[in-house]
């Protein structure tokens, strides 16, 4: 049951345009282990500066 929860709760985030901030750690672990992983605070308020008005042009590491 757990695991459905997860997979409802991690569509509701994406419908809504929030990011994972474990798939990014992990994704960052994964294909570059040294470089720095930003904190969840600095993740999420990235992302939204992204996604509400962030005016550069660098894909976000979500």
């Amino acid at each position: 049951m757990s695991e459905l929860l997860r997979q409802l709760t991690e569509a509701a985030r994406l419908m809504v345009g929030v990011k994972d901030y474990d798939k990014y750690v992990a994704s960052r672990r994964r294909f570059s282990p040294d470089a720095p992983v930003m904190s969840r605070e600095d993740f999420f308020a990235h992302c939204q500066s992204e996604r509400y008005g962030g005016k550069s042009m660098k894909k976000c590491p979500c």
